[in-house]
């Protein structure tokens, strides 16, 4: 292991924050999206601006229920005059069900291509991932990097063996789940569920406030005129073991819960969700002692 003030960080870990490595993504979901009317309707749907959506290019976006509550969190990449939406399988809805009620008469196809076609996010490297079979979107869902597409089963196999070949860590999903939590970044399905804001999660930058509409929209409006939600997650350490689940205190008072939480050298590092009105104030996990903010 790495040292990395003083917390001992693991080989994969250090190498995420180097923006280094690969991580095989098997199974995300995968839904595709064509027709006449696909980049218009998307648009009109997704909290990003798919508009503007260069081919090859991606952007995080957000679904959001018509009170402006988090359904799904996505990442939409062009491919073509189509588009691919990559979901974290442990959200709770997939995309594809959650989209299929608005197709109604508009030129839209979708399909459902999880377990027909598997997502690598490649950090650094050369494209060595090149192909036919392949499709490569920038940046990465991991945020840096590409995420390359390639069919499931041998053509997923071939291009994990090109990766290794060219030096590039393979980084399992603990690892990247300790990255995500030292990073104290929102992880839809655990962190937060879906009855969740945007601006709790600090996803706002998920949304193009530009844009005329879509769905949610005048309900994330409302909640930024009101000017915070009610309540807010926040990256905490302690130097006793924290676990998911744990009740934060704020003077003896119940004001929340640990949502994610990792071992380092000395206690943890982890995500609370905690009411806005005590987020500013001396939190405790309950059994576990004081919390600092990070």
């Amino acid at each position: 292991m790495t040292e990395d003030r003083g917390v001992a960080v693991p080989p994969g870990v250090a190498a995420l924050e180097r923006d280094s490595g690969s991580v095989h993504l098997s199974d995300w979901r995968v839904l595709a999206v064509r027709g006449a009317d696909a980049r218009r309707w998307l648009h009109d749907l997704v909290t990003a601006d798919v508009a503007s959506l260069e081919d090859g290019r991606a952007r995080r976006s957000l679904i959001l229920s018509p009170t402006g509550r988090i359904r799904a969190d996505v990442h939409v990449g062009a491919v073509g005059a189509s588009f691919l939406l990559l979901q974290d399988p442990i959200q709770p809805e997939p995309v594809a069900e959650i989209l299929a009620p608005y197709v109604l008469s508009s030129d839209v196809e979708l399909e459902d291509r999880t377990g027909e076609a598997e997502v690598f996010a490649v950090l650094d490297g050369e494209a060595v991932e090149d192909g036919d079979e392949a499709v490569r979107l920038e940046p990465s869902v991991l945020g840096s990097g590409r995420t390359v597409l390639t069919p499931a089963g041998a053509p997923a196999r071939a291009l994990g063996e090109r990766l290794r070949e060219a030096g590039l860590e393979e980084i399992g999903p603990v690892d990247v789940e300790t990255w995500r939590v030292r990073r104290g970044t929102a992880r839809v399905g655990v962190d937060i569920g879906s009855d969740a804001l945007p601006a709790e999660a600090g996803l706002e930058d998920t949304i193009d406030f530009t844009k005329g509409c879509f769905l949610g929209q005048e309900s994330v409006a409302k909640v930024r005129n009101l000017g915070h939600p009610p309540r807010l997650l926040v990256a905490v350490r302690s130097t006793s073991r924290l676990e998911p689940g744990t009740p934060v205190l704020a003077g003896g008072e119940p004001v929340g819960a640990i949502t994610s939480a990792v071992e380092v050298a000395v206690g943890s590092v982890g995500i609370a969700r905690v009411r806005w009105d005590a987020a500013a104030r001396p939190l405790a996990a309950d059994g576990a002692g004081p919390l600092s903010l990070r």
